[in-house]
């Protein structure tokens, strides 16, 4: 009878302590899905490995899809939200609408949309910022890149100004394409996200 009691109180013990991780969503595109990648590679991932070593109580669910804009993202949002009920959401779009060359003002509404969704439904809010290569044109290239500091001024949200920080324009981390970071970017990535995010969560075990 006793080792059945004890057997109760280990399975009890596992199941509050796994229903009281708070669970982190990434919505992005094919930067944080990996892409040319093996996901496990991923800096997603490698996200998840970073807060398990540090003893932090929180478990990661990449909802990021190659190609996703910023209108796919928050077309996805609420039945995201709803499913998973995240502490957290890291927001990593923009950069397929830069490409694209949609309007930065769509963009911006979009992902002020997002924020204002996710912190509705009680999440702490991480925003990505993403720039574009030169050749976009001055005056574009500054419009998009604004929207990211102007929203994190506005929604009073953390946000890392360019997530491909020490990343883009550099061969040896960039995959052929020039596009989506290499293997050996993946850590950097984690490098450039780690020191805003950190301060977010909960205090370790």
């Amino acid at each position: 009878m006793r080792t059945g009691f004890i057997g109760v109180v280990l399975i009890l013990t596992m199941w509050l302590s796994s229903a009281s991780a708070g669970t982190m969503l990434v919505v992005g595109d094919s930067i944080s899905a990996a892409f040319g990648l093996d996901t496990r590679q991923g800096w997603v991932n490698l996200l998840q490995k970073r807060i398990n070593e540090q003893g932090y109580d929180a478990e990661v669910v990449n909802a990021s899809i190659s190609g996703d804009t910023s209108s796919g993202g928050a077309a996805r949002l609420p039945a995201l939200l709803k499913e998973h009920q995240p502490q957290w959401v890291i927001l990593e779009l923009g950069g397929n609408d830069g490409l694209r060359g949609q309007a930065p003002s769509q963009l911006q509404q979009n992902l002020a949309g997002m924020i204002d969704q996710s912190q509705k439904a009680g999440a702490k809010v991480l925003l990505l910022g993403m720039r574009l290569p030169p050749n976009y044109g001055q005056r574009y290239t500054t419009a998009f890149a604004q929207v990211f500091s102007d929203l994190a001024q506005q929604k009073q949200v953390p946000f890392v100004p360019f997530f491909l920080e020490g990343v883009g324009g550099v061969p040896q981390l960039m995959q052929a394409d020039g596009l989506h970071p290499a293997l050996a970017a993946q850590s950097k990535l984690l490098e450039n996200v780690w020191p805003v995010l950190q301060p977010l969560l909960n205090k370790p075990k």
